[in-house]
């Protein structure tokens, strides 16, 4: 179970970076959308993505052993 927390952590904080940084780009290039989906969503959905790994890090700590 800690081994999948720590992958989906992984994942989904990998993930959320890459969206920030394409959202972030596409922004300073003066674009307004991504395809159809407007950049300020984007963002919001790899700050989701950043937050599901915090949270899944933290439960693969919670899981963790004592001792």
């Amino acid at each position: 179970m800690q081994t999948m927390l720590i992958l989906i952590a992984r994942l989904a904080g990998l993930a959320g970076v890459a969206l920030c940084v394409v959202a972030f780009v596409v922004r300073l290039t003066g674009t307004w959308t991504i395809g159809s989906v407007q950049v300020g969503s984007a963002l919001q959905a790899g700050m989701a993505g950043m937050l599901l790994g915090c949270l899944a890090y933290c439960a693969a700590l919670a899981e963790r052993p004592r001792g």
